[in-house]
């Protein structure tokens, strides 16, 4: 389990501190299934369900795209593609697909509509065997499906008759433009629960497939998240996603409306990015809502680090740190010392890291700026789930004590109503 420490933020609470007991109500709310978007709680049993369905199916599908393709394209937007692209690069490498070895290359598309950047994906699949997984719920969200068009066309376009057995839907279980196609076509599927939602799916075939395919080993994923799962159903102050919830809620109704997530660590940026979608739009609603952003340390204290420190003092700073990467670097020891370093020779660059992520936080804290720190013991797959978990049920208590639905997205349909009522506007008018 995640460890959350409140000391760097505990100068800032009013006299009485978080309210745990909305949490408490909070809580009960999600386990009892009685809240708004209840229908939508089923990320909570999700990793045993899989375990006891689908896993054999998905680490089966794994071995036959690793055993005839060098490429796997994924297509998906939201949280189609950015939970399993969150654990490839925390848990391979954010170059995995530079790094030698024995699996696929993946690549993420479907998430823009940037003509430049899927010609250079055709590019860099070349002549090489691929396969594609396109993941959707309905089908017809514009930026995937587009996508699937142009690379289900270059599969059958190399493959022939043979493309049907390289395509892989992950998409509702009866209905849908995808579900159609895959029935029609017959496709390999597999299903996205109809009691999760897109931004908690990332436990289901949705993330574990590319993640299998990477050589993430999803068993040990799971079995960790049911775990993860039971252990944060604990009814207390001692639980690590009452202190996330409670003190970020606490604070923004003191007047704290931006939280940055940062991390010193390289590859936990789609973990961000994951982050961002997940508590964006579960709380983003009725006109309140923490904003999310994230920095990357030490990287960002060069360029955001000014703003943090001394810009508006709205903001709430989160730190992850893994307590191991599993990876050691130590300084050399140079003839000379011309650059004056040698009094940190033989120190392994975590441990400098860690002793500039103290120095940090102390100096924001005293810049007014409260910080909660989340500690993983390792960056490996129980890390991963246990993340994932802790990340999942905070943002759900959080959305609940704010008073909003954490499951419903009425924005995002918002726009997406308007960008169809102008391309078909134009598509009749011949606007270009």
């Amino acid at each position: 389990m995640v460890k959350v420490d409140l000391s760097g933020a505990q100068d800032f609470f009013e006299t009485f501190g978080p309210d745990y007991s909305k949490i408490s109500d909070a809580h009960r709310t999600l386990f009892d299934r009685i809240g708004e978007g209840a229908e939508f709680t089923g990320w909570l049993d999700l990793p045993g369900r899989v375990l006891q369905t689908e896993l054999k199916s998905i680490l089966a599908c794994a071995s036959k795209i690793r055993s005839n393709s060098k490429v796997l394209v994924v297509i998906g937007i939201g949280g189609s593609y950015l939970g399993a692209r969150a654990a490839i690069e925390l848990l391979r490498s954010p170059n995995y697909n530079l790094i030698q070895k024995d699996t696929p290359d993946i690549f993420f598309v479907g998430n823009g509509l940037s003509a430049s950047a899927i010609n250079e994906t055709i590019e860099m699949i070349g002549d090489r065997d691929f396969s594609i997984n396109v993941i959707s719920k309905s089908g017809g969200t514009l930026e995937p499906a587009l996508a699937f068009r142009v690379f289900k066309n270059l599969l059958e376009k190399k493959y022939g008759s043979a493309a049907k057995k390289r395509i892989i839907a992950t998409t509702d279980e009866n209905r849908g433009i995808l579900y159609d196609m895959a029935a029609a076509e017959g496709w390999e599927r597999f299903v996205i629960p109809d009691d999760v939602g897109g931004r908690y799916s990332v436990l289901s075939a949705v993330g574990l497939l590319p993640m299998a395919v990477a050589g993430i080993d999803i068993e040990r994923v799971l079995q960790c998240a049911v775990s993860e799962m039971h252990d944060l159903d604990l009814r207390s102050v001692e639980n690590p996603a009452w202190l996330y919830a409670g003190a970020r809620q606490h604070l923004y109704v003191n007047g704290r409306s931006i939280e940055i997530l940062a991390s010193y660590e390289p590859s936990f940026r789609y973990m961000a990015e994951w982050w961002k979608q997940l508590f964006g739009e579960s709380e983003g609603k009725n006109g309140i809502g923490i904003f999310p952003a994230y920095v990357e340390y030490s990287a960002d204290l060069h360029s955001m680090g000014q703003f943090i420190q001394d810009g508006p003092r709205r903001l709430i700073e989160t730190v992850v740190s893994f307590e191991s990467t599993g990876q050691n670097l130590k300084i050399p020891f140079v003839l000379g010392d011309r650059d004056k370093l040698n009094y940190l020779a033989g120190r392994d660059f975590g441990d400098v890291s860690r002793t500039v992520a103290k120095a940090v936080a102390a100096a924001h804290i005293k810049g007014e700026v409260p910080n909660i720190s989340i500690t993983v013991p390792e960056k490996n797959e129980e890390g991963f789930a246990s993340l994932v978990c802790f990340f999942e049920m905070s943002c759900a208590l959080s959305a609940y004590v704010s008073g909003v639905n954490p499951f419903d997205q009425p924005g995002v349909e918002a726009y997406k109503s308007n960008m169809f009522r102008l391309l078909e506007q134009e598509q009749t008018f011949g606007i270009s």
